[in-house]
């Protein structure tokens, strides 16, 4: 069978290694950082020069898809197009900087809202995760197998943002073993596909961006990314930004909403 999205997926994987070459120029080297959203998001000069290279190189290659980038100014021409990449220089700039490893330029392809091809280089740790619609999941170079033998075993294996359980009734967060996810979301999601944690409840104002290569690798692995009704994501939003979500495999999405909902009775 003829993977429609092979082209796309050799286009971003090779992108990706040279993003990853100038990230790892600046790592653990004082790069120069300033900081947005009122001071709460740092960027370093790497994620500016990995966006300016990507964004050359792959609008050459396919000028006519769209672009929507952290570190680019978004605008509604992308809204147009069918198929965009989706891209975040560096998921994990915090821990970028600091010079830990726990980070990755991460670069999806979206189509008609739907993600369909998505890698996640992550050179420090010695990660390339790799995906494609209907062709699987792979972590260099071994495909990702969903093993449902564990399905049912309790308790939960899942990554809870202390913000997240705000949003859950009372108590209900004791029914899950809450375990430690690390600072980049993408490789976050990425465990999930691999069967490291159970589900990831993802903190409200999460973006496209952090969350569009992950998806696919989620998708190839029998694992879904959904709202709080248990929608899936969808992206090429007006809006790239996202409320609350969780990340978690089919047999145990209802297991993981069920916390949000009203108590019975009331």
């Amino acid at each position: 069978m003829i993977d429609p999205y092979a082209e796309d997926l050799g286009l971003i994987l090779k992108a990706s290694h040279e993003a990853a070459e100038i990230a790892m120029r600046f790592f653990r080297k004082d790069p120069g950082v300033w900081y947005k959203n009122e001071g709460r998001s740092p960027v370093s000069e790497a994620d500016v020069a990995i966006d300016r290279l990507l964004q050359t190189t792959l609008l050459a290659a396919r000028p006519d898809y769209g672009w929507l980038s952290e570190e680019a100014e978004d605008n509604e021409l992308r809204l147009s197009h069918r198929r965009i990449f989706v891209v975040d220089p560096i998921d994990g700039t915090r821990a970028y900087v600091a010079g830990r490893k726990e980070w990755c330029v991460s670069i999806g392809v979206v189509e008609d809202g739907l993600p369909v091809a998505g890698v996640l280089v992550a050179p420090a740790l010695g990660e390339v995760w790799q995906a494609s619609l209907g062709a699987g999941a792979f972590l260099n170079g071994k495909k990702l197998v969903f093993d449902t033998s564990e399905q049912g075993a309790a308790p939960l294996r899942v990554v809870v943002p202390d913000i997240v359980i705000k949003h859950m009734r009372p108590g209900a967060d004791g029914a899950v073993d809450k375990v430690p996810g690390g600072p980049s979301l993408a490789l976050r999601l990425a465990a999930v596909a691999r069967g490291d944690f159970d589900g990831v409840y993802i903190r409200p104002s999460s973006n496209e961006w952090d969350l569009a290569a992950a998806d696919v690798m989620l998708g190839e692995t029998g694992h879904r990314l959904v709202d709080l009704q248990g929608a899936r994501m969808r992206y090429n939003a007006p809006d790239p930004s996202r409320a609350l979500m969780l990340a978690a495999s089919e047999g145990q999405l209802a297991q993981l909403l069920e916390p949000f909902q009203p108590a019975a009775g009331h």
